[in-house]
């Protein structure tokens, strides 16, 4: 915690563990909190995380955020936390029993992560739960994982390859269960661009016609697409990523109201103000003075 009460976000960059084979950690919950102590993190800390983390529940019941967004995470239940994500465990991770899988962008091959989607931000609920076939699917796949993973049998090079196919496998069931998926209508596609940049430019335009115009569709195509995808507008996209960053600046900085609006592309403080009193219901003081009191 800062001087003015922030709670500090930690960048996480992954890093291999000590004498496993490189690329990707498979871990149970006490193996999680160990690498965090050994990296000299505390693994109940909020992290904005430089790699893919999904973790699931065996048994009990498991409290996170990502991103100011809580979610309760029980038997069955998987939550993927994507890189850029801010992630905090809430509850104690020794009430749970469970798997986490790490591992870093670029790990899987180019056809793998663009059938997945793993280049582009999450536009849905980190929260899914696999049913019926699906959760038995998912299952054996962690368990093949999680065996394949502890045991090194054969060449090292061998090893490592099985362990790459298998996180492949369990991502592509995850991407696909249903909930998960943005759908691959054409209309996806023109989202799928409008998502990439808004990721990239948000900070300097707030205006459909100014995407629009840049990935040459028209502004009711964007909408519709956006709606079709996302379940909102176009521009309630974009104001609701600018938000989203707004809220990480005024929880984990003690940058003022005023430069974290210039940061995100408004022209004075007051127009910030406004827009974030409209979106969030209150001022950007009065929300930090709240999320900076409740997050312990």
């Amino acid at each position: 915690m800062d001087r003015n009460g922030h709670r500090d976000v930690t960048e996480v960059p992954f890093r291999p563990s000590v004498g496993a084979p490189p690329g990707a950690a498979v871990l149970d919950f006490p193996g999680l909190a160990a690498r965090a102590r050994s990296h000299g993190l505390d693994v109940h800390a909020p992290m904005r995380l430089a790699f893919h983390q999904l973790i699931t529940v065996r048994s009990g019941m498991l409290r996170c955020s990502v991103d100011f967004t809580e979610h309760e995470l029980t038997e069955g239940g998987w939550m993927w936390a994507r890189p850029g994500q801010i992630h905090q465990f809430r509850s104690p991770l020794g009430a749970a029993e469970g798997a986490a899988v790490l591992f870093p962008p670029g790990y899987l091959g180019t056809a793998t992560a663009a059938v997945a989607r793993l280049d582009r931000p999450a536009s849905r609920s980190p929260l899914v739960v696999p049913e019926g076939a699906d959760a038995e699917a998912v299952r054996g796949v962690l368990d093949l994982l999680e065996g394949e993973y502890r045991t090194v049998s054969g060449p090292l090079e061998a090893h490592v390859e099985v362990v790459r196919h298998l996180v492949a496998v369990l991502v592509l069931r995850l991407a696909h269960l249903p909930g998960a998926r943005s759908g691959d209508t054409a209309a996806s596609e023109a989202f799928r661009r409008f998502q990439r940049a808004v990721e990239r430019d948000y900070t300097r335009t707030h205006r459909v016609e100014d995407y629009a115009a840049r990935l040459g569709y028209s502004v009711r195509t964007l909408t519709r697409a956006t709606r079709a995808t996302a379940g909102c507008g176009a521009k309630r996209f974009i104001d609701d990523r600018v938000l989203l960053e707004a809220k990480r600046l005024l929880v984990h900085t003690d940058l003022s109201a005023t430069a974290i609006g210039e940061r995100l592309g408004f022209p004075d403080a007051t127009v910030f103000t406004k827009f974030f009193r409209r979106r969030a219901g209150e001022t950007p003081a009065g929300f930090r003075t709240r999320a900076s009191g409740t997050r312990h």
